[in-house]
């Protein structure tokens, strides 16, 4: 267990800073925060939020919605205002959630190639996984893009690590890094997992993202989908994954909490679950 849950990142909005805060002293000094690029926020606020986490002591890891950029100088000047902060160490980069791109940018792949890592520094770029597949692109072009994304980051000099989509099926998921290791990439990989949420929240984002919710996987995860009412955390799916994780096999592999439920309730859960691990 301890190797999985030794360096776990989390995920906030740039609406959360005072989540986070709260949260704080739950969360090991350094712990890396994943600041979200959602439409409905501003680029101020995410350079305000990646610097509260930096001033609170953890590793902001802005993201960058590719499809979401206007253009090149928009790009610039957000990455450039993040590296003024000394917060672009590092960064994820996604497509993003529009259909079509809003800019020049309709990839990972084209921010990653864009000239930014060298330009500001950017020492480490993670890049998305889809243990479960994505609803709107075909198998094998998932594992193309991947390839490419990661030759990229090699090409401009960054490290680079992939944070999955969650899911709730553990062998879907080691199938899934069995093909990445398969394939050469022995970049470290983030398994995506909900925090503890409402199994109707859980439900609501399964189905908004594309992730398999049979019968049978959620009752082995811990709900019903018949049952909306209650809670759910992943212990069920962390305790398999350890168990089943071969170092070897799979290489280096580590967690990442969606906080569906909120920040503060998933940083005290991962803490008593430590905890509770630990003895």
């Amino acid at each position: 267990m301890r190797p999985i849950l030794a360096d776990f990142s989390v995920e906030m909005t740039a609406k959360d800073v005072d989540a986070m805060l709260e949260a704080a002293p739950s969360l090991p000094p350094g712990t890396r925060i994943n600041v979200t690029f959602l439409g409905n926020e501003d680029a101020g606020m995410r350079r305000a939020a990646a610097r509260a986490v930096r001033d609170a002591g953890f590793r902001p890891v802005p993201h960058i919605s590719a499809r979401r950029i206007a253009d090149r100088d928009e790009l610039d000047d957000f990455v450039g205002a993040l590296h003024a902060d000394g917060t672009s160490d590092s960064l994820f980069v996604i497509a993003g959630d529009p259909p079509e791109p809003i800019g020049p940018y309709d990839g990972a792949i084209d921010v990653i190639t864009s000239g930014i890592v060298g330009r500001y520094g950017v020492r480490c770029v993670g890049v998305g996984g889809y243990p479960e597949g994505h609803p709107l692109i075909p198998e094998a072009d998932l594992w193309s893009s991947l390839e490419q994304k990661v030759a990229a980051i090699a090409e401009a000099g960054a490290e680079g690590e992939i944070i999955t989509q969650f899911g709730f099926d553990v062998d879907a998921v080691l199938r899934w890094v069995d093909g990445v290791r398969q394939r050469g990439i022995d970049l470290p990989i983030r398994i995506g997992v909900p925090g503890p949420a409402g199994i109707k929240r859980l439900v609501g984002y399964a189905r908004r993202f594309g992730v398999g919710t049979s019968a049978g996987i959620a009752k082995k995860y811990g709900f019903s989908i018949t049952n909306l009412l209650g809670t759910a955390g992943p212990d069920r799916f962390i305790t398999e994954l350890a168990a089943k994780y071969d170092e070897h096999r799979h290489g280096a592999i580590a967690l990442h909490f969606y906080t569906f439920g909120g920040l503060r309730a998933t940083a005290e859960w991962i803490q008593e679950f430590r905890k509770e691990s630990a003895r």
